[in-house]
Formats: structure tokens, C-alpha cells, sequence
């Protein structure tokens, strides 16, 4: 099994992966908070996680890979008393909407989706565990986390409690016995959801959600968890602290995070007016394109938006296509099924090369972007040495293996439409006329087939049909 390398935001280093349990990998990746449709900052770690655990499952990992939905929290609160419904109706809605975006971006169900309000017992025994633990104290009916409790808060951020405390821009509450304590339980107030609790009647905070949900999934020590670069502090800053204060266990292993996205080179906000839902984008764009985009560039490194950069992203997805396409008609109209010649044979080597070459990209922190680099190095290779007189097995192998790198990487995922019988008709009609030399008949039924969508190419080994 190849060796993955991760770039560990605890350690800030590249580390070679090892998993706690041979052959298998335990993932989580925060999900969305579900009052609304996600935008193109939240698409980019869904999709570069996907890709990650794509690769593992690539390796010969069993993943299993969980991803939360929050659907319990101020923000939904104020969203469901403003359409005058429930919380869980707004939650259904936008989980419903989630998926459907999700799966246009070409992103697989986790193995496990669990919502925050169906795992209120876990959370209330873990916050159980803090307070026995002298770790999160009462407080005006709320429960909150102590920070000075955990001597190792900002390991991951790598800051120490003083320079966090020095730092902190957060809201004054005269509940807390130090600025940086964190909610685990709010107390009910009138109007809002609430649970039973030995606290009192309430409901969780948001950092508390996620230890209680990844745990009761992956266990208390599990491999791998990752998220947006926002994430870092205090979110998964907490994670660690109330989750180790909980169990006295490492926590993760290994914290991935993705960079930001910017929208003109400009921070996205909805004040600035460059804020994208992926519902609008997809109003412009198939959100291949979109997921195209996002892995052109290293998952770590920020991502520029633009419609130029996104046109780019299309213009090399569809390049592909028309690769698959060729290759397809290559293999269709080959009749070598000669052993390989010599040329044949180094090309063959050269595919396999290709193939490692992919592979040792994509297992060095997850470099998307040379990974893709070497797809169309196939390409090239490809065009220059493949023709209706090579093997027909090596051209499939080639178009085969293309698909399969793709496959990794979320990509090519759309099948080829079957050309209509109207258009098949057409070319025929086409086809006669040139043979009875009435070009310009078949140059008038070559205008009415592009009207309809689609190109014809006159090869040697007869017409192609393209659509546009």
C-alpha cells in the first residue's frame, strides 16, 4: 500500500499517514449549518475531502468517512422564526437542498450524516463528563468549558492561553470566569428548542456538536479530521480541548484544513456583493466546472474566483471530454489487435509511468494540481502517438486509465449521449451528397446538424459526429 503524506496543521508539517487500525481510515469533515444553500467557500473543502477520501479508498483503505449536518443554532433559530416555521422544517429543506447540490458537485455521501439534534444524549453525556471532570462549570443557566482547565489549549493554533487571552476580540460575558471559555450548553430562552438536561432545559452549543457526533461515529482517538482553514480557531481548538478533557485520549491524529477563497482577489462578503451560493453558480456553470476550478489548485493554497479562471477550469474539463471521445472513436475503428509493436510497447511504459507519477502527486498532501498536470501529459502523449492503426487494446487501456485517474478526482463523471437517429439521419443524407459531388448539399445539411447542436469531421475513417 502506497505511503499517504498529510500536511498536519498541528504539527505544520508534512507527516507520513499512519492509521490508527491497518487498513483503515476514519475521516470527519465538518459539514453545513442547513439554514441556507451553501456558497462556493463551503463547496471547496466539501470537495477537496471527497477527493481525499476517494484517494484512500484509491490505496486500498477502507474509509469511512462522516460528515455532519448542524441543525440546531442561532443563526437557524432566527432563519425559522422569520418564515414563521420549525427549526427541523428548515433544517429538512436545506439538508434536502445540500444533497442536491453536493451530488452535482460530484460529492459522495459520507458513509454517516448525522444531525446534531438526533445526538442530544451523547452531547449531554459528554458535557456530564466535563463537569465531572472539573473541566465546564454552570453558570447563569449556561454550561461553559473551562480553558484554563486544559493545560494544551492552542496546540493546534499554536499559541499559548496567555497570547490567546491577549488576542481575544470576544464578546464580554459576565458568566464567564475567562473571556476564552466557550458555551457547551445554552440555556433556554423563550421561543427557542430545548432539551431536558440535568443543566436544565436548553440546547447544545456548536463545538460541543461535533466532538459528541465524530466520537459516537469514529471513536475517541480517530485518524483524520479536516475543514476549512476558518475552522482552526476556536472551532476545532475546542474540539480538541473539550474532547481530550472529556476522555483523557488524543483526540485526531491528524488536522487537515483548505485555504480560503477569494472572490476578483477580494475577500468574499455579502457587503461587497461578491457572495455565491453554489445554487446561482449553477445557474451559470455545471458544477463539474466548478469542482474542475477548485482542484487546479493545491487544496492549502488560497483560490482566486474569477469567471476568467472558472472559463479556464471548463476549457480543460471539456479537453478531456473530447480526449475520451477520440479515444472512443480510435477504439471503434481500430482492427490491430496485433501484439504490441516497439513503439507501442515504450508508450504503454510511459502510460504506466504517468500513472505513478499520478499516484505520488496525489499522495503528497493530496497535490491536486500536479495530479492533473500529469493527466494531460496522457493527453499529449496520446495525440502524438496514438492513431486508427495502433492497438485497439492499448487504446483502451489508455482511455481506460484516463477514467480512472479522473474517477479520483471527482471528474469526466458525465457518460456520452447517444447522437439522436435525426442527426445520424442527416449525416447519412450528408454523406450521399458528397459522394455524388453536391457539395454544396452536404455543405447546407453540415449548417442545418450544427444548428441542431452538433459538428461533423470528415476522417479517413469516415465521418465523426461532435456535439457542440
Amino acid at each position: 500500500m502506497k505511503c499517504m503524506k498529510i500536511f498536519n496543521s498541528k504539527s505544520r508539517k508534512k507527516e507520513k499517514f499512519i492509521p490508527i487500525e491497518e487498513g483503515k481510515v476514519k475521516i470527519y469533515s465538518c459539514g453545513p449549518t442547513v439554514y441556507d444553500f451553501f456558497h462556493i467557500g463551503n463547496a471547496r473543502p466539501f470537495i477537496v475531502f471527497d477527493v481525499l477520501r476517494r484517494q484512500f479508498e484509491r490505496l486500498g483503505y477502507e474509509v469511512t468517512f462522516v460528515q455532519n449536518f448542524t441543525d440546531i443554532d442561532d443563526k437557524m433559530i432566527n432563519r425559522a422564526n422569520e418564515e414563521g416555521i420549525t427549526v427541523k422544517e428548515l433544517a429538512d429543506r436545506y439538508i434536502k437542498e445540500y444533497n442536491i447540490d453536493a451530488n452535482n458537485l460530484g460529492i459522495k455521501p459520507a458513509t454517516y450524516q448525522p444531525r446534531a439534534t438526533e445526538h442530544i444524549d451523547e452531547i449531554i453525556e459528554l458535557i456530564k463528563k466535563l463537569i465531572e471532570a472539573g473541566k465546564a462549570y454552570q453558570s447563569g443557566g449556561d454550561v461553559y468549558f473551562s480553558v484554563e482547565s486544559f493545560e494544551n489549549y492552542g496546540m493546534l493554533c499554536g499559541q499559548c492561553l496567555e497570547d490567546l487571552e491577549a488576542g481575544a476580540r470576544i464578546e464580554i460575558d459576565s458568566y464567564k470566569k475567562n473571556p476564552l471559555d466557550f458555551v457547551l450548553w445554552k440555556a433556554q430562552k423563550p421561543g427557542e428548542p430545548a432539551w431536558d438536561s440535568p443543566f436544565g432545559k436548553g440546547r447544545p452549543g456548536w463545538h460541543i456538536e461535533c466532538s459528541a457526533m465524530s466520537m459516537a461515529y469514529l471513536g475517541d482517538t480517530f485518524d483524520i479530521h479536516c475543514g476549512g482553514k476558518d475552522l482552526l480557531f476556536p472551532h476545532h481548538e475546542n474540539e480538541i480541548a473539550q474532547s481530550e478533557g472529556a476522555t483523557g485520549k488524543t483526540y485526531v491524529n491528524y488536522w487537515m484544513h483548505n485555504g480560503f477563497i477569494n472572490i476578483d482577489n477580494e475577500k468574499m462578503s455579502k457587503s461587497k456583493g461578491n457572495f455565491f451560493t453554489i445554487r446561482e453558480l449553477s445557474k451559470k456553470y455545471d458544477l463539474e466546472v466548478i469542482r474542475m476550478f477548485m482542484l487546479l489548485v493545491h487544496y492549502r493554497s488560497p483560490v482566486n474566483y474569477s469567471p476568467e479562471l472558472v472559463e479556464q477550469a471548463n476549457s480543460s474539463l471539456q479537453r478531456l471530454y473530447t480526449f475520451r471521445k477520440n479515444m472512443e472513436f480510435l477504439y471503434n475503428n481500430s482492427n490491430n489487435i496485433n501484439p504490441f509493436n516497439e513503439a507501442e510497447t515504450e508508450f504503454e511504459n510511459r502510460l504506466n509511468n504517468y500513472v505513478e507519477q499520478f499516484d505520488e502527486a496525489m499522495c503528497d498532501d493530496l497535490n491536486t494540481a500536479d495530479a492533473i498536470s500529469i493527466l494531460f501529459e496522457i493527453v499529449k502523449d496520446s495525440y502524438l502517438n496514438l492513431n486508427e492503426e495502433s492497438n485497439k487494446n492499448l487504446i483502451n487501456k489508455t482511455k481506460n486509465t484516463v477514467q480512472n485517474l479522473a474517477d479520483v478526482l471527482g471528474i469526466l463523471r458525465k457518460q456520452e449521449e447517444s447522437i439522436p437517429d435525426e442527426i445520424i439521419k442527416l449525416a447519412d443524407e450528408r454523406q450521399i451528397a458528397r459522394k455524388q459531388k453536391d457539395y454544396k448539399k452536404a455543405d447546407e445539411i453540415r449548417n442545418i446538424i450544427m444548428e441542431l447542436g452538433y459538428i461533423i469531421e470528415d476522417t479517413p475513417q469516415g465521418q465523426k459526429i461532435i456535439k457542440k
